[in-house]
C-alpha cells in the first residue's frame, strides 16, 4: 500500500481524488459558510433571520457595483466584497425567496441606465472621469421599489440594519402610522436671524423613512383609528378635547411616546424669531391617571455626566452640568428600545418619578448618576456662564429618571367623561406608554451633524438620539426584529498598525515638506522678480540669465526632492505591505515544503 502511494500511480490518483472532491464541495457546498471574524460581520442576526423567515412573496435584489473601475480603490473594494457576501447570506437564508443579482454597470451600458433609472447615484472618480455605483435597488411583487443609493464607507456599521430595513419594508409596504402631534418646529420653520426656511428635524426624516406619516392639529378631538404610535411633543397647553382624544386612544389599545420638558431650548414661541417666555410642557392629568409624574419646574444637574460645551471663540470649553451626555451604563440595556446603545445626550431635561400607589409598572430607560440634584428651571432663563451649575452642584446620591416605560392597568383621567362626551372608556387592563422627560432630545444640535452629499441630506450621528427614537417607535408598532438588527453595535475595525505608521511617517516628513515649500515659494518668487521687466526688448546680463537658470535648477531641485518626501510618507506602509505579501505567497509555502521534505526524510531513515 505505501508503495503505491509513493508511486507515480498514486500521486496521480491522490491528484485525481483531490480534483474530485473540490468538484464534488463546488456542487454541493456551494452554500456552506464559516464565519472565523471576531464581530460575526457575515453572519446574520436572528432579528434578521426573523424578517426573512417572513417573506410571504419573492423579493428581487440588484446589486450594482462598478467592479472594474474601483480596481483601484482596495478601501472600497474591500467593503463592496462584505456587502456582497452578506447579501449571499441573505439569499441563502431567505430560502428562494430572495433572488440576487449582481451587477457592474459599465459605462454607457444598459446596465448603467438600469442604475440610473433606479435612482442609484453615481460618484465620479474625477472630472470628465468614469462614475462608480455601489448601491442597491429591490423590487417585490407589487412593483415596489426600494433603494440604497450608495454604500457609504463611514456607515459600515449600520449595513445589516439598512439592508434588512430594506426587504422588511419590501414585504410589508404598508407602513404603520405614526401620528405626530408637536409643539415644536420640527417639519421645518424660518430662521429670522439668516432670513432663509430652516430644513425638518432629522429624526423626523429618519422616522419618514420606516413609518407613514400623520400630522395632527393642537386641537384634535379624536386620534383616528389609522394611527398605531402617537408621538406627541412639547404638550403646551393643550384643550381639553385633545387631552381626552390621548386619553381614549390610549385606552384602547394605542401607544404612545411623549417627550414633555421643564424647559425646552427648542421652544422659541409661536411666532418666527419669538423667544418664548414659558418653555415648559406636560400633560399632568394623563400622567397622573398613569401612575406618573413629571417634578414640576425642575431641571436635572449631573456632575458625571456633563458635557463639555463651547462658549465662544476665544473662550475655553466648560462642562454643562444641565447638558448631559448618558453613557451605556445610565441606558437600560434589557429593553430593547435602549439596548445596544452607546451614547444619548439630552439638555436640561426633567425627572420622571412613579405614583405611589400606582397599578402601572414604572420602568426606568435612562437614568442620572449619583452625583446628580435639581436646579430650578428659571435658573436657565438667564444663564450666561455654565461652569456656575458645577459650582453649585450639590449631590443628592440618588439616581433620577430622564426615561420610563409605563405599562399595565390604567384609568381614565376623565372617570366623567367631558363636555359632550360621556360615553368614553374608564379603563384599560394594560397601556403602553414610554415617556421622555425632554424634547431637546430630537433636535439636531444634540446628536447629529448633517452634511450635503450630492444634493442629498447626509446624517453624520455622533450620539444615538435618533436610534432611540425609531426603537421605541419600531418597538410600540410591535416590530421587534429589526430593532434586534440596530442593536447589534459598532464593528468598526481599523488598520491600527498602518495608522500608526502613517502617523509616525507625517510626523517624520511633514515638517521637512513645509521647508521646502516655503523654498520653493521663494525662488517662484526670485525668478517672476527676475523674469519681469517693463522693456522686453532689453535683454539680460549674462550675470542675470546665469542666475536664472540657478533659480530655475533650484526650482526644479526642490520639486524633486518634495516628490520623494510625499513618497516617503507611504514608504513604511508600502514596505509593511510587501512584507505582509512575501510572507502570504512565499515564505508559508516554504515552510510548509520544508516540513513536508523533513517529515519524508526523516520517515525514510527511520525506515532505512
Amino acid at each position: 500500500m505505501k508503495k503505491l502511494i509513493y508511486s507515480g500511480a498514486g500521486l496521480l490518483l491522490i491528484a485525481v481524488a483531490f480534483l474530485a472532491f473540490n468538484l464534488l464541495a463546488g456542487l454541493g457546498l456551494g452554500g456552506a459558510r464559516l464565519d472565523l471574524t471576531e464581530q460575526k460581520l457575515y453572519t446574520i442576526s436572528d432579528g434578521t433571520k426573523q424578517i426573512l423567515g417572513e417573506l410571504d412573496e419573492p423579493i428581487n435584489l440588484y446589486f450594482f457595483y462598478s467592479d472594474k473601475v474601483a480596481k483601484n480603490l482596495p478601501a472600497l473594494r474591500t467593503y463592496a466584497q462584505r456587502v456582497e457576501e452578506m447579501l449571499k447570506a441573505y439569499q441563502a437564508q431567505a430560502g428562494g425567496k430572495i433572488r440576487l443579482h449582481i451587477i457592474d454597470p459599465e459605462p454607457f451600458s444598459e446596465d448603467e441606465d438600469k442604475a440610473a433609472q433606479y435612482g442609484l447615484q453615481g460618484i465620479p472618480l474625477q472630472q470628465g472621469g468614469d462614475s462608480i455605483y455601489f448601491g442597491l435597488a429591490g423590487t417585490n411583487g407589487l412593483d415596489d421599489t426600494q433603494v440604497i443609493p450608495f454604500f457609504a464607507l463611514d456607515q459600515e456599521e449600520h449595513l445589516e440594519y439598512e439592508l434588512s430595513r430594506l426587504v422588511q419594508t419590501l414585504a410589508k409596504p404598508e407602513l404603520p402610522v405614526v401620528g405626530v402631534l408637536s409643539g415644536l418646529p420640527m417639519t421645518g420653520g424660518f430662521d429670522m436671524m439668516a432670513r432663509q426656511p430652516t430644513p425638518p428635524w432629522m429624526v423626523l426624516e429618519q422616522v419618514r423613512q420606516l413609518f407613514q406619516i400623520e400630522q395632527l392639529q393642537s386641537d384634535v378631538d379624536q386620534i383616528p383609528e389609522s394611527v398605531s404610535v402617537l408621538w406627541l411633543v412639547h404638550p403646551k397647553n393643550l384643550p381639553e378635547q385633545t387631552l381626552y382624544a390621548i386619553d381614549q386612544f390610549v385606552l384602547r389599545g394605542g401607544k404612545l411616546m411623549v417627550f414633555v420638558d421643564p424647559y425646552a431650548e427648542a421652544d422659541t414661541g409661536d411666532m418666527p424669531g419669538e423667544v418664548a417666555v414659558d418653555r415648559a410642557s406636560n400633560i399632568e392629568p394623563l400622567f397622573k391617571a398613569w401612575g406618573l409624574r413629571m417634578v414640576p419646574d425642575k431641571v436635572l444637574g449631573d456632575g458625571s455626566y456633563a458635557m463639555s460645551v463651547n462658549r465662544g471663540q476665544g473662550q475655553r470649553p466648560v462642562r454643562h452640568a444641565a447638558w448631559l451626555s448618558l453613557p451605556r451604563k445610565a441606558l437600560d440595556q434589557t429593553d430593547i428600545a435602549t439596548a445596544g446603545l452607546e451614547s444619548v445626550t439630552v439638555a436640561t431635561a426633567g425627572m420622571l418619578e412613579p405614583l405611589e400607589g400606582a397599578k402601572t409598572r414604572f420602568t426606568p430607560l435612562m437614568q442620572s448618576s449619583e452625583y446628580a440634584m435639581p436646579f430650578d428651571a428659571q435658573r436657565f432663563a438667564m444663564l450666561s456662564n455654565p461652569e456656575e451649575l458645577i459650582r453649585e452642584l450639590e449631590p443628592t446620591g440618588e439616581r433620577y429618571t430622564i426615561a420610563a416605560r409605563i405599562d399595565g392597568p390604567a384609568q381614565s383621567a376623565f372617570p366623567d367623561g367631558i363636555e359632550g362626551r360621556k360615553d368614553g372608556l374608564k379603563q384599560a387592563d394594560t397601556i403602553n406608554v414610554i415617556a421622555v422627560a425632554d424634547t431637546d432630545i430630537l433636535s439636531d444640535r444634540m446628536w447629529v451633524q448633517v452634511q450635503d452629499f450630492f444634493g442629498q441630506r447626509m446624517p453624520q450621528p455622533w450620539a444615538d438620539n435618533g436610534s432611540f427614537t425609531i426603537n421605541a417607535l419600531d418597538n410600540l408598532t410591535g416590530s421587534e426584529a429589526l430593532i434586534s438588527v440596530r442593536s447589534r453595535g459598532r464593528f468598526s475595525r481599523p488598520f491600527v498598525v498602518v495608522e500608526e505608521l502613517q502617523r509616525a511617517a507625517e510626523q517624520r516628513f511633514r515638517d521637512k515638506e513645509q521647508a521646502l515649500q516655503a523654498r520653493l515659494a521663494e525662488t517662484e518668487q526670485q525668478l517672476a522678480a527676475l523674469q519681469q521687466s517693463d522693456d522686453p526688448s532689453l535683454e539680460l546680463t549674462p550675470e542675470q540669465q546665469g542666475a536664472l537658470q540657478r533659480f530655475i535648477q533650484q526650482k526644479l531641485e526642490i520639486r524633486k526632492e518634495l516628490r520623494e518626501v510625499r513618497y516617503q510618507l507611504n514608504a513604511d506602509i508600502e514596505a509593511l505591505g510587501r512584507t505582509l505579501k512575501i510572507i502570504n505567497i512565499a515564505l508559508v509555502p516554504a515552510l510548509l515544503t520544508l516540513g513536508v521534505l523533513a517529515l519524508w526524510l526523516w520517515r525514510r531513515r527511520r525506515r532505512a
